[in-house]
């Protein structure tokens, strides 16, 4: 049964959970994290498979002793953790975002995905946070 409330992973949030140190949240982000895996309510956008893929591309982030696809799969094995896809809806409510938010399509995926899901965003990009400040989203800072 479910009963923590749904926790959105930012792409770089997924990363530093599956390979970074603790220290990169705080200790709010640490407990919801923990809460959320423990009930299934850990969740990523597709979209950041997809946004970690040209990450790995460009050079931009490597995974020693790993290839990228390997990693990928490892980390969408973590227990707790689902992925959402990107259907219809959410690609169209990217697009309609209420308020002044940049204009990075991963991103609007992923507020599109936490707003869809009624999910609380983990982040630590800035704009997000105030986007979230601004009523327009639920978010937690790293």
């Amino acid at each position: 049964m479910m009963t923590a409330q749904r926790l959105l992973l930012d792409t770089h949030c997924w990363v530093w959970v599956q390979n970074g140190p603790k220290s990169n949240f705080s200790e709010a982000a640490a407990t919801a994290i923990r809460h959320a895996a423990e009930d299934d309510a850990l969740i990523i956008s597709a979209i950041s498979v997809w946004e970690l893929g040209l990450l790995l591309a460009r050079g931009r982030v490597q995974f020693p002793g790993y290839s990228g696809r390997d990693w990928i799969r490892e980390a969408l094995a973590t227990p707790g953790l689902s992925t959402i896809d990107v259907d219809a809806n959410i690609a169209f409510d990217s697009t309609q975002l209420p308020g002044p938010i940049h204009a990075d399509p991963a991103d609007r995926i992923i507020v599109a995905t936490a707003r869809h899901l009624g999910a609380t965003l983990l982040t630590r990009d800035r704009k997000l946070i105030e986007y979230g400040r601004q009523g327009h989203l639920k978010v937690i800072a790293t």
